[in-house]
């Protein structure tokens, strides 16, 4: 989405900031019973508009229970990806986009210099937890157009306390993850590229064709409500796999390992390769046909259910590997496809791109909870919440302190939640924002190991199964970064905080156009009869993208993202 067109017609200008409470102590609205203080039994309610939210409506369950007993708010979440784009400018165009903003990092800089965000210098100072990223918050704000002053506007999301170049993770963001008891029932065949990769999976499918509960089953399970997200052009579940051969997608071109920008269009790129892929998936049978239309709830329910052979986000794991499935092989697990190159961004360590914000109509009472909210949301008591759910309840704490998993189901078979945690089921109340102002992978201060519980070793311990023994005897290698690491597979590229051209009224609409028309044909790709109607959709796609001006939102997004890579050449 952008907003070029609107800073004309808003009202542009600074609020005067009021000096409150907000982080400095405890909010005085927040009862024991979670009650606010507006007319002594009120909750006050909060608009988050928010880039990242996959729900719309109010925050409810087991979150909305915590959030209220401690601050006495409710959270209203608008979410342009259930409610689409126009929000957005419906919104701006009031001159007040919400009360908590979570936007794309563009989009925030426009946002800024429109007057829809509030300065918060002077309240984040007295924010403890928020500014133990001090640093990496003051490198962002520090980067945006037109703020010599060095104010503070925004938080950046997913911040580490680790470094910019450091690799924390086990397992990269994609990559190809498949059933090791499946795997294993065909012999644990080496697989040499991505039609080695569909021959395995054909296989699978042919010997079950159906879940344990007798539904449909196949490989691949498509959604498209992702699309155009995150700065890309293109389908979600193409854009991400281009990954796998060490090419990332910046808008509408391709950044090649050897540090190079290609277009989109390029047939010798990673675009034109994977959705290739997709569609011989699709000409194999292996296609869930509801792929075009379904959105990513539906398709996480059916990796819940066992219905889905082939995963590509590292996430997905959590909607089916538990204890017992490692302990039983039926777990998901890094593959191996020998002609393939993984790129990784190394760790979040000055944000992934996203911007936590206050509206710049908020008044001084929300203004105080807000803060006091995100700095919360940035403490290790919040972080814990977000990442690892409920004490008792998600997890235990041992006597030296350290976690132990609880319930490792809860989100995938959504448990009801007791009442005394807010009820309700656990994936149905989890925190509906969708984004961390902190990673998973920083180091919680309390137990000296990361958020993530996949890297608790009491997790590291319970999980060395037979399952784990036999896929590091196969690959030789403890975890799937290792094999990658030793075997010169992985190109991780440093985290940067570089201010980046946005788009000009016209460059925008280019954007709009080409993006609709490359996901519209992509997605008519991949449900190609045969490979003739495939290149026939293609070259169709590429005269219409050229008639758009393909050719110029191509020399804009590769003057943009070299500043971006020489930021990233510089820091390694």
């Amino acid at each position: 989405m952008r907003m070029k067109k609107l800073i004309a017609s808003l009202l542009i200008g600074a609020m005067a900031v009021s000096t409150l409470a907000g982080c400095g102590k405890k909010a005085e609205s927040t009862g024991s019973d979670g009650q606010g203080a507006a007319g002594g039994a009120d909750t006050m309610i909060i608009e988050v508009y928010d880039v990242a939210a996959n729900y719309q409506g109010t925050q409810t369950g087991w979150f909305g229970q915590v959030v209220k007993d401690k601050f006495g708010l409710e959270l209203n979440i608008i979410a342009p990806q259930v409610a689409g784009e126009a929000v957005f400018q419906t919104r701006a165009s009031t001159g007040n986009l919400g009360d908590l903003l979570l936007l794309e990092a563009g989009d925030f800089a426009d946002c800024v210099e429109a007057g829809l965000v509030k300065d918060i210098t002077t309240e984040i100072a007295n924010c403890s937890n928020l500014m133990t990223y001090k640093d990496q918050i003051a490198v962002f704000n520090n980067g945006l157009r037109g703020n010599e002053a060095g104010k503070t506007y925004g938080i950046p999301t997913e911040m580490t306390n680790t470094s910019p170049t450091s690799y924390s993770q086990d397992v990269i963001y994609s990559s190809p993850l498949l059933r090791w008891d499946l795997y294993s029932e065909l012999g644990c065949p080496d697989i040499k590229n991505l039609d080695g990769l569909l021959d395995v999976l054909e296989d699978m499918k042919d010997k079950h064709p159906t879940n344990d509960a007798g539904d449909a089953a196949y490989p691949f399970s498509l959604w498209k409500d992702w699309d155009g997200g995150d700065g890309m052009l293109g389908i979600a579940n193409v854009v991400q796999l281009t990954t796998w051969y060490g090419e990332k997608i910046k808008g509408s071109v391709i950044l090649k390992p050897d540090e190079t920008f290609t277009t989109i269009t390029d047939k010798s790129a990673s675009y034109y390769k994977i959705l290739k892929f997709l569609n011989d998936a699709y000409q194999r049978g292996l296609v869930d046909p509801d792929s075009g239309t379904q959105d990513w709830n539906a398709a996480c329910a059916k990796m819940s259910a066992g219905q889905v052979y082939l995963m590509w986000y590292s996430w997905q794991v959590g909607f089916w590997n538990t204890q017992d499935r490692l302990a039983d092989g039926s777990a998901f697990i890094f593959i191996p496809v020998e002609d393939q190159q993984y790129y990784a961004d190394s760790d979040s360590y000055y944000g992934s791109g996203r911007v936590f914000a206050v509206g710049s109509q908020v008044d001084d009472a929300k203004y105080a909870k807000i803060m006091e909210f995100l700095d919360w949301y940035a403490s290790p008591e919040g972080c814990v919440y977000q990442h690892a759910g409920i004490k008792d309840f998600n997890y235990t704490v041992g006597e030296d302190g350290k976690f132990t998993i609880k319930n490792d189901n809860a989100l995938m078979d959504n448990l009801p939640v007791p009442a005394e945690y807010g009820g309700g089921g656990y994936s149905d109340g989890n925190n509906a924002i969708n984004q961390w102002i902190v990673s998973s992978y920083s180091t919680n201060p309390n137990t000296g190991e990361t958020y993530a519980s996949q890297y608790w070793s009491s997790y590291k311990e319970a999980t060395m199964t037979q399952m784990k023994k036999d896929w590091a005897a196969k690959f030789g290698a403890a975890e799937p970064v290792d094999w990658m690491k030793a075997n010169n597979k992985l190109l991780v590229s440093p985290n940067v905080s570089v201010s980046l051209p946005t788009d000009s009224a016209d460059i925008a609409v280019v954007r709009n156009q080409c993006n609709t028309t490359l996901c519209d044909y992509s997605w008519r790709m991949i449900f190609a009869a045969d490979d003739a109607e495939f290149d026939k959709l293609w070259d169709e796609m590429t005269t219409q993208l050229e008639g758009f001006g393909y050719g110029d939102l191509v020399k804009f997004d590769t003057e943009k993202h070299t500043i971006e890579l020489k930021a990233k050449q510089a820091a390694k």
